[in-house]
């Protein structure tokens, strides 16, 4: 895991002097770590140090400790190709468009395919860089829908938008509606299963070459939160992503094409949540850029005053500048403009590149 963040000037010169390296290329630069040593999927041992210290202890140990350890350097420090056409050299915004009666934030707001590809074009103008669609709330206790039913809702909405030139990902479970939304003109795929719930979603993706985030959910919407356990939340996390990505590369998608998503509030609680943002940074030790999908989760409220999902935007844009001070690259955001200003403030102030 990258510790001793640096940015800006600071990054830079420690980078110059051999004392950090850039963290998934930049800007953002680490100066030290701490390596995990696990035996199977449970952690037994962390060693915290500067990265030489990591690197001079890795060199007494056995051949494959040393040849793991350059492993996860080379993926934390090596700069990330385009994201289904993105080029990640600054924050990019996807902007969340739910074509559904129930979803947590704004179900019911963009039922009507109409409203959806207005909502999609507004946040479109805002600064969105890509429009995510979904047809099934994937919320606390929601119940699935069918694969007819969420190509009902979906397809208009990505044929109208596409139309427009306008990127779209398809936020589903189902091979069946990845196909028919890239069909439609759809380049990225959003599953919060990870490309596990529907045994064919991999080899569609594979088949397509389009861009796939792969997200970590524990259980299933119906019974995700029912008192969700966790040794090391971010450990576990990263160990599932990690695992889906190599299953993902053995059916055929380009490592390229694939970024990664903890899945706050997905089969977490609040103390899960808030390890998972404030170690965020582990994730880049996939190899893939990371998203984070934060904004106006129930999460914010609880810690907050309660506050209902529409007005947890300062919580949202909080939990935004945590990870892009951990070189997090995709953001998934309801509040587009405002969020948009947030990350060009800190990458002013933050030397974190132009957004």
């Amino acid at each position: 895991m990258p510790t001793g963040l640096l940015i800006g000037d600071a990054a830079a010169r420690a980078i110059a002097a051999g004392r950090a390296r850039p963290l998934a290329g930049g800007p953002v630069a680490f100066s030290a770590g701490v390596a995990m040593l696990a035996d199977g999927r449970r952690l037994v041992r962390t060693v915290a140090a500067p990265l030489a210290e990591i690197e001079d202890w890795a060199a007494g140990e056995e051949a494959a400790v040393r040849r793991a350890i350059a492993d996860r350097l080379e993926r934390l420090v090596g700069t990330r190709p385009p994201f289904a056409g993105l080029s990640l050299d600054r924050a990019r915004l996807i902007g969340v468009v739910n074509v559904t009666p129930d979803s947590f934030s704004d179900g019911g707001d963009n039922f009507a395919a109409g409203d959806a590809a207005d909502a999609g074009r507004r946040l479109t103008e805002a600064g969105a860089d890509m429009i995510d669609v979904g047809g099934e709330s994937t919320r606390p206790g929601a119940a699935p829908v069918t694969a007819p039913e969420e190509c009902g809702r979906v397809l208009p909405v990505i044929r109208a938008l596409t139309e427009d030139g306008i990127r779209v990902s398809i936020d589903t479970r189902r091979a069946e509606v990845m196909a028919a939304a890239l069909d439609m003109g759809a380049i990225a795929v959003n599953d919060v299963s990870a490309l596990s719930f529907d045994e064919a979603s991999l080899e569609t993706v594979a088949s397509r070459s389009v861009g796939a985030i792969l997200m970590h959910m524990r259980g299933a919407p119906e019974t995700m939160q029912d008192a969700p356990e966790y040794a090391d939340a971010p450990y576990e996390v990263f160990r599932f992503l990690d695992s889906r990505v190599e299953a993902a590369v053995g059916a055929g998608i380009a490592a390229g094409s694939l970024a990664v998503d903890p899945g706050i509030g997905f089969g977490k609680n609040d103390d899960h949540n808030s390890s998972l943002l404030a170690e965020i940074g582990l994730l880049h030790a996939t190899g893939c850029p990371v998203v984070l999908g934060a904004s106006r989760k129930s999460f914010i409220g609880r810690l907050s005053r309660g506050e209902p999902p529409k007005a947890r935007l300062a919580g949202s844009l909080a939990a935004a500048a945590a990870a892009a001070f951990q070189g997090v690259q995709l953001f998934r955001v309801h509040d587009v403009a405002e969020t948009r200003q947030a990350l060009a403030v800190l990458a002013r102030i933050g030397g974190l590149g132009v957004i």
